[in-house]
């Protein structure tokens, strides 16, 4: 019986791993590699800075416009995004949501309802805006090419 039981958690998991890869541009997150494809619903990429980037966009659930930079290597190094809804951070960010959670939960709250502003040695996170007016970026520092620099990122 143990074995049916374990089998139904195992197909559970896969299955909620393949809806949320297929809900934020196949799984891609900071650090990951941007596909050369388009997104389902954006654009093939298009390089920047004499090719030191790669730009993707695509407009996610809540009708959110998000910015995908990758180095010429293919590695995502950032996202930006604007509009009505806050995107999916944790999606995008993946293995650095963690250190993310860590250093917003150790900022001491200024007051400021509106904006943040998260730095951490791996990560930088800037959110802000009023509500439906969504817009922020997320960074990996040592990761941007050489030249590149976060006003870089629109």
């Amino acid at each position: 019986m143990p074995q049916v039981h374990f089998f139904h958690v195992i197909t559970a998991s896969a299955i909620a791993v393949a809806t949320l890869c297929g809900s934020v541009n196949a799984c891609a997150q900071l650090g990951g590699v941007m596909s050369l494809k388009p997104a389902g619903n954006g654009t093939a990429p298009q390089n920047l800075l004499n090719g030191a980037l790669r730009l993707r966009t695509s407009t996610d659930a809540g009708n959110t416009v998000i910015n995908e930079y990758a180095a010429n290597t293919g590695e995502i190094v950032a996202y930006t995004w604007q509009g009505p809804t806050m995107p999916d951070l944790v999606a995008l960010l993946g293995n650095y949501a963690g250190s993310y959670r860590a250093g917003a939960a150790a900022a001491a709250a200024d007051g400021n309802l509106h904006a943040s502003r998260v730095v951490r040695p791996d990560v930088v996170v800037e959110s802000g805006g009023p509500m439906r007016g969504y817009a922020g970026r997320a960074w990996l520092p040592g990761a941007l090419p050489p030249g590149v620099t976060v006003d870089d990122l629109r």
